[in-house]
């Protein structure tokens, strides 16, 4: 049992942390700290003394990249576990986990050869995000098999369903406030080209558009404990993303507090699919719905 979360909590911790440090080299210009792709420079696929792009910078990138051989190791394990346990019910969370950060793998090199275009890099992160909600999921159910519950009623699954895909819309958004603002990973990158501005509120209509239907949500299902602790955390966490994304708007947005923004954003997300899980859970969280008062 601890190995089993050792090794899944260790793969949602890389995922995760595959964001942040994709962000520390689009916050510190090294996007392109190796220009090529997939080797670092031409003819190495390490960075090499005296690189034009700067040790720093090259170095920065290949950590990202070589983050990215761990996540394949890791995953082979977390799929090895699988089989070797029979959970059928995380096989295709497993094999996604591999064949995601493969993806992941393609991606990256389009962004270099595309020299940091906003999409590929949007992309990056978007895959990133699904790959995180997979990872979640193998750890929520790592205990108890998968049985699908019958939500019988329709407005609480409406709201559940809404809810998570209004959290994705808003990183989707985030994703075209972070491509047509600075930090684009290299001072020549390109850029989406929209309004800033425009985009901020856009984010911020989206963001207050959530509060709303998390408080839905937690009227929907105040007789039930467990999902309010759930929502209770999501609100928390939520908050102070938010405060920090309005701190960093009207400061000129500050490579720090991008960089707490970005994992913030990782925590909300991780947070809504928790509560997303219950609607879509094991038998163990079957148990805990009903015990919560709540069909």
């Amino acid at each position: 049992m601890a190995f089993r979360r050792a090794i899944y909590g260790l793969l949602l911790v890389l995922q995760a942390g595959l964001i942040l440090t994709g962000g520390a080299v689009r916050l510190t210009g090294s996007g392109l700290g190796c220009p090529t792709w997939p080797e670092c420079t031409p003819g190495s696929y390490t960075p090499v003394p005296n690189q034009a792009e700067g040790a720093l910078h090259a170095s920065i990138e290949f950590g990202n990249r070589l983050l990215t051989f761990g996540l394949v190791a890791i995953s082979l394990i977390v799929l090895a576990h699988v089989l070797i346990t029979k959970r059928r019910d995380l096989r295709l969370l497993a094999a996604g986990q591999l064949l995601g950060i493969l993806g992941q793998g393609v991606l990256g090199g389009i962004t270099v050869l595309t020299d940091l275009h906003p999409l590929p890099v949007a992309s990056h992160l978007l895959l990133s995000i699904i790959l995180v909600a997979a990872a979640t999921s193998l750890y929520d159910r790592r205990e108890a098999p998968v049985e699908k519950i019958r939500q019988t009623d329709k407005l609480v699954s409406l709201l559940s369903k809404s809810h998570i895909a209004l959290s994705f819309i808003v990183i989707v958004i985030g994703t075209l406030v972070t491509g047509s603002g600075p930090h684009a990973g290299d001072a020549q990158a390109r850029r989406f080209g929209f309004d800033i501005r425009t985009v901020a509120i856009l984010h911020a209509d989206a963001v207050i558009a959530l509060f709303g239907l998390t408080l839905a949500l937690a009227v929907a299902l105040r007789t039930n404990k467990i999902i309010l602790k759930k929502i209770y955390i999501f609100t928390l966490i939520a908050l102070a993303q938010g405060a920090i994304g309005y701190i960093q708007y009207f400061t000129g947005i500050p490579e720090i507090l991008v960089a707490a923004h970005l994992l913030g954003a990782t925590l909300v997300w991780i947070a809504a699919w928790r509560i997303r899980l219950m609607f879509i859970s094991t038998s163990t969280n079957h148990r805990k719905l009903k015990a919560g008062g709540h069909p």
